[in-house]
């Protein structure tokens, strides 16, 4: 089902049973998988490869040169998996150079007006709501949530399951299981909804919550916690949240106090 207006190159390749609005442009190197659908005046461009059952809404813009004036108007990159949802005006664009890429995982639902730069890596299940503004070289990791209008600042990390509030602005990594408060590189505890949705087991909960406290609301340096703290927290999901900080490279947000709204129940 492809409508006449649109602008389809020869070399594309479409998979079986796509559907393809008014006006939407398909550049040369694309490839569309099986059962994706195309609303109108979308354009999908650059090396881009993308898997089945995506849905582009009206307007949006995918594979792109990248923003950066480091690009040299070359050939690079875009990867994104199966059934993800791009909504109206979204920007995602490629790499900014040939032998790198920009990626994009599977089950992700990118809200209006979100732009994703060059050479991020999203991950699976992924929420962008309206407005969020990823810059290049960030990486969300599954199941993280962006409220609307947060700004991330390149090479920043959101981790697993980490929230931010609407408004968040992050300069900084974002441990996995955090929420972000409205507000510059703030945390406000843990996502105690996301993990009891998630199926994190009671126990494994609990000793996040403590070891939270114990990292960011006990007064310590962090770094000299985060040593101590290894030897004394052991689960699985503690375990993930140890590593992520570990491998911290902007900084990590800080809790600069308690946020009685926000605690546990």
């Amino acid at each position: 089902m492809i409508h006449p207006t649109a602008i389809i190159h020869p070399k594309a390749r479409l998979g079986a049973g796509i559907q393809i609005g008014p006006y939407a442009v398909i550049d040369a190197d694309v490839e569309l998988g099986a059962g994706c659908i195309l609303g109108p005046y979308v354009y999908i461009t650059g090396v881009t490869k993308i898997g089945a059952g995506n849905r582009f809404h009206a307007a949006s813009v995918i594979g792109d040169a990248p923003q950066d004036l480091k690009y040299k108007d070359v050939p690079t990159r875009l990867r994104i998996g199966d059934n993800n949802v791009f909504r109206e005006h979204t920007t995602v664009h490629r790499s900014t150079k040939p032998d790198e890429e920009t990626t994009i995982g599977s089950n992700n639902f990118i809200m209006s007006n979100a732009h994703i730069a060059h050479n991020c890596r999203i991950g699976n299940h992924v929420i962008l709501a309206n407005g969020t503004l990823l810059a290049g070289h960030v990486e969300v990791q599954d199941r993280a949530f962006i409220s609307g209008n947060c700004v991330v600042h390149q090479f920043c990390r959101i981790g697993t399951l980490a929230m931010l509030q609407g408004g968040s602005a992050i300069s900084q990594d974002v441990p996995p299981f955090t929420m972000a408060h409205n507000g510059l590189n703030t945390l406000s505890g843990l996502n105690t909804v996301g993990l009891r949705r998630a199926n994190i087991p009671p126990e494994e909960r609990l000793e996040l919550r403590k070891l939270y406290k114990f990292l960011f609301r006990s007064g310590r340096n962090l770094r000299p916690a985060l040593v101590e703290a290894k030897g004394q927290f052991t689960g699985p999901a503690v375990k993930v949240f140890l590593d992520f900080i570990a491998a911290a490279k902007r900084g990590v947000c800080s809790d600069p106090g308690k946020h009685p709204m926000l605690e546990e129940d």
